[in-house]
């Protein structure tokens, strides 16, 4: 198959997974259509939940292994979509759909970079290609899930849209439920003690609050309120209890041990972690693939957001067609040029490495 009938096929495919709601926990639909995908190739395909796998054809056990990986699953639409989030449309050099960019063109590039190399013996590694769920929500059953299946892995590329650079560093994620704690009273009357205003001062202290470790890469801790309520049903109680949730991306330079207790140390409200799995996480910037990249004319950079690629204890180059920037918002698309452009890339970024010199 030349490269251009892979661009052709890439499209397609990704075209099907756009017309099929994907959203996190939700993705058997769009795992149905991969797997059958690949079968039609004539590729031996395993499956786990809703995790798809499959090895190369020569798979060698005595080599080291590549892992290809990138997700299936999505957010759900916004309320601000003008188009239907489901009806892929191509339009103007661009595809338009719910999880175009994010990241249904990385996974198809990397599914049909996986096919342009699957048959060849002479490869220096194996490669497996997965195609997981739930990265959105950093769920258990993902990429998570899938790890103790796969063997050894030696290095990954995890596709998501960086514009085909290389992030080599993302910061970690820490969401932090919060409670600020009051007296419950009449709102008529000078009763209570008001959760809220305890909230509020906690609250503008992460706003303003500068941590002092800057990293080179990844830059400073960056801290965000996103969601507070209370457990009021009725307007004139003064509430006893106000909830908030901070999003906080952490730099390698802090553990999130480290930094939690410096969060304690100045806020009233009780912090309770999610999860302490979604670690900052980086590759040497000489790594063999990195190297390759840089050979390319691509720029390595550490990425603000979390990907899968924190809970792979390999190391792991994020780098995808598509930009990060269209990630989330309405109207998603991904230009068809970088679909293109991301599967000769891909196939382009690994041939040093697998294939011999």
């Amino acid at each position: 198959m030349s490269k251009g009938n892979h661009h052709i096929e890439a499209i397609g495919l990704l075209k099907a997974l756009i017309a099929i709601p994907s959203f996190s926990k939700e993705e058997g639909k769009a795992a149905d259509t991969i797997e059958g995908y690949l079968r039609s190739k004539g590729i031996p395909v395993r499956r786990l939940q809703n995790n798809i796998w499959a090895s190369n054809q020569h798979f060698d056990a005595g080599k080291p292994t590549i892992l290809l990986n990138s997700h299936h699953d999505t957010v759900r639409p916004n309320k601000a979509y003008t188009l239907d989030p489901f009806a892929p449309l191509e339009k103007d050099g661009r595809l338009y759909g719910l999880g175009s960019n994010d990241a249904g063109g990385c996974l198809v590039s990397l599914i049909e970079t996986f096919l342009f190399y699957y048959s060849r013996s002479d490869l220096a590694y194996n490669l497996l290609l997965a195609a997981t769920a739930e990265e959105e929500i950093s769920g258990h059953h993902g990429i998570e899930l899938l790890l103790s299946s796969l063997g050894k892995i030696d290095f990954g590329i995890v596709g998501e849209p960086t514009k085909m650079q290389l992030a080599v560093a993302e910061k970690g994620l820490l969401v932090l439920d919060c409670v600020a704690h009051g007296k419950a009273g009449h709102s008529a009357r000078e009763e209570g003690e008001n959760a809220i205003y305890s909230a509020l001062e906690d609250i503008d202290w992460f706003r303003s609050h500068q941590v002092p470790k800057v990293s080179d890469l990844l830059g400073p801790v960056k801290m965000s309120v996103t969601v507070i309520d209370t457990d009021n049903k009725a307007h004139n109680v003064v509430p006893s209890q106000c909830h908030f949730v901070v999003d906080v991306r952490v730099n390698e330079l802090y553990s999130f041990e480290e930094l939690l207790g410096e969060i304690r140390a100045n806020v009233k409200c009780d912090v309770a972690p999610r999860s302490l799995r979604m670690r900052s996480s980086s590759i040497p910037v000489d790594h063999p693939i990195v190297l390759s990249g840089l050979r390319l004319g691509r720029t390595f950079y550490g990425s603000p957001t979390t990907s899968d690629k924190a809970l792979m204890p390999f190391p792991a180059l994020k780098t995808g067609p598509g930009d990060s920037a269209r990630s989330h918002t309405a109207d998603e698309f991904i230009f068809v040029e970088e679909i293109a452009g991301g599967i000769e890339g891909y196939i382009e970024l690994l041939k040093p490495v697998i294939l011999p010199i």
